[in-house]
């Protein structure tokens, strides 16, 4: 049987405390439940954060990398995916993971909602104000797919 894969997504160099402390315990929730932590996988903000949460925990990290080496990558991915796709990585990380997990919000961050949405996956939002929330509560209730209702 399949485990279940938790993608966190959310800022990387923009990511604020709040984000970084919220997304550091999502990591460690995550692994205390036995689903894998599936992020972005590079050694700055939310991505290291939760990556770092879910390792203190024990549990099993998953890194999409948007270069074409392991370069910058967080040590506390157990198993880095080198995709050579910068921000095109975005896609792969929604499709992979079963839910997501926006911490915090940036462009990079929005793309991954979107697509998320578009896919019909589970999203939650976290760290996000108001009108970022109602605005993703508007484009799903839109989608002609029938798009998931952020949370």
């Amino acid at each position: 049987m399949r485990r279940t894969i938790v993608g966190v997504m959310g800022p990387g160099e923009t990511a604020t405390d709040r984000d970084c402390q919220t997304a550091f315990t999502l990591g460690e929730q995550i692994a205390q439940r036995g689903w894998i932590l599936l992020t972005g996988g590079r050694a700055v903000g939310v991505m290291e954060a939760a990556s770092r949460g879910a390792k203190q925990a024990g549990g099993l990290t998953i890194g999409i990398l948007p270069g074409t080496t392991d370069y910058g990558m967080s040590e506390a991915i157990d198993i880095p995916i080198v995709t050579g796709m910068g921000s095109a990585r975005n896609h792969i990380n929604i499709l992979t993971s079963n839910v997501i997990i926006a911490c915090g919000m940036g462009a990079g961050t929005a793309s991954e909602v979107a697509l998320a949405l578009k896919a019909q996956k589970p999203v939650i939002l976290m760290n996000v104000d108001r009108l970022t929330a109602q605005f993703f509560r508007q484009l799903s209730s839109n989608d002609p797919a029938g798009g998931t209702t952020p949370h």
